[in-house]
C-alpha cells in the first residue's frame, strides 16, 4: 500500500515536472518571439497620432484612460484627494491587467491541449511585444546621430520628442545629450522592466508595470494639478523600478568593459553624480553611460552628469546604443534564468 502510494506520488511529481518545464519552453518562446517582433516591426510612430495602429497601443489606450477617469478623482480636500489618487493608480492597473489574466488564463485552461498553447503563444507574444520598444528608439537614435555628426540642428530637433524635451534653446551637444539621458531612462521604462515582469509574473506583469509607468508619465508630476491625485503612481513606478535601475547601471559598466570602453569611469560618475537627476533611480543608468562614454550630460538648469573628457558627437549616440544593445543582451540573460526557477519551483505566472 505505501509503495503504491509512494509510485502514484513520484507520477504526478514527473507529470507536474514535465508540466513546469513546458511553461518554461513557452515562457522563452514569447520572450524570444515577443522581442523579435519588435525589431522587425518596430511602435507606431508618435508623429502620426492619427493613425489606428497609434491609437490601439496599449500605452496610448492607457494614457487616455487616465485622462478620462483623472477628473472622477480630484477632491478639495488634499488628504482624501492623496487617498483617490491611490484609487486612479489601481483602477488603470487593474482595468488592463486583469481582462489579460483572466483571458489568458481562460485560454490556457479551458481550450484543447496543443490548441491552447498556440493561441496563449500568439496572444502573448504580441502582448508582451507591445510593453516594449527597441526599434523605434534605435532608428530615432540614428537619425539623430547623423544629424548631429552633419551639423545639422533643425534635423536633429525633429527627435527632441525622443526626450519630451524642448529643444528651441539646445545646441547639438544638449540635443544629444537629451537623446542618450532619454534611451537611459528608456532602457528601464520599455525594456528591461517589463522583460523582467514577465519572467516574474508573466505577460499579466508585464502589462501592470506599463500601466504602472504610463501612469507615472500622466499623472506623476509635482505640479498643482497633479501633486495629490500623482503622488501614489509616482512613488509606486519609483518603488518597482528601484531594483531594476540599480541592476541596469551594473549592467552597463560590464557593457561598456565588454565593449572596451571606460568601466571604471562608468563606476565612478554613476556612484558620484546618481543623485543629482530629480528621479531617484534614473540618474544610475544615466551616471553610467556618461562615465563610460567619457562625456558630459546636461538638461539646461537642472542638472549636469560626467565630465566632459570628450566631445558629445553623434558616434557617442552610437556607443551608447552598443552599451544598450549589449545590456539588454545580459538582462534577456538574467530574465530566461529567474523565468526558469520560477516557473520550476514557485508557480506558472500567466
Amino acid at each position: 500500500m505505501i509503495l503504491t502510494v509512494i509510485e502514484i506520488s513520484r507520477k504526478q511529481l514527473g507529470l507536474l515536472l514535465d508540466l513546469n518545464i513546458l511553461n518554461v519552453l513557452i515562457a522563452i518562446t514569447v520572450l524570444v518571439l515577443a522581442v523579435l517582433l519588435d525589431l522587425v516591426l518596430g511602435d507606431p510612430s508618435p508623429n502620426y497620432p492619427d493613425k489606428w495602429v497609434f491609437k490601439l497601443h496599449p500605452t496610448v489606450l492607457m494614457g487616455n484612460f487616465t485622462k478620462k477617469i483623472e477628473p472622477y478623482f480630484k477632491n478639495p480636500d488634499p488628504k482624501i484627494e492623496k487617498f483617490l489618487g491611490v484609487l486612479l493608480g489601481l483602477t488603470l492597473i487593474c482595468a488592463f491587467a486583469l481582462p489579460v489574466f483572466f483571458g489568458l488564463w481562460g485560454i490556457y485552461n479551458y481550450l484543447p491541449f496543443y490548441m491552447n498553447i498556440i493561441v496563449y503563444g500568439f496572444i502573448a507574444v504580441i502582448l508582451l511585444k507591445m510593453t516594449i520598444c527597441i526599434k523605434l528608439e534605435t532608428d530615432w537614435a540614428k537619425a539623430a546621430a547623423k544629424a548631429i555628426d552633419e551639423s545639422n540642428l533643425p534635423e536633429a530637433k525633429k527627435y527632441s520628442h525622443f526626450s519630451r524635451r524642448e529643444s528651441k534653446d539646445l545646441n547639438e551637444a544638449q540635443m544629444g545629450s537629451a537623446v542618450i539621458e532619454s534611451m537611459s531612462e528608456n532602457l528601464i521604462d520599455f525594456k528591461l522592466s517589463p522583460l523582467m515582469s514577465f519572467a516574474l509574473f508573466g505577460v499579466t506583469g508585464a502589462i501592470a508595470f506599463r500601466a504602472i509607468n504610463t501612469l507615472d508619465g500622466m499623472v506623476g508630476f509635482k505640479t498643482k494639478k497633479h501633486i495629490n491625485t500623482g503622488w501614489f503612481s509616482a512613488n509606486l513606478d519609483n518603488f518597482v523600478n528601484f531594483i531594476p535601475t540599480r541592476l541596469t547601471a551594473l549592467l552597463m559598466i560590464v557593457s561598456a568593459a565588454i565593449l572596451h570602453m571606460d568601466a571604471a569611469n562608468a563606476w565612478r560618475i554613476a556612484c558620484r553624480d546618481h543623485k543629482k537627476t530629480p528621479s531617484r533611480n534614473h540618474g544610475w543608468p544615466m551616471g553610467a553611460v556618461a562615465g563610460a562614454l567619457r562625456i558630459q550630460l546636461e538638461k539646461p538648469g537642472q542638472y549636469i552628469l560626467g565630465d566632459a573628457q570628450e566631445p558629445l558627437t553623434g558616434e557617442k549616440i552610437l556607443g551608447a546604443l552598443r552599451i544598450r544593445d549589449v545590456t539588454i543582451i545580459l538582462w534577456g540573460l538574467l530574465c530566461v534564468a529567474v523565468l526558469v526557477l520560477v516557473r520550476l519551483f514557485w508557480f506558472i505566472p500567466i
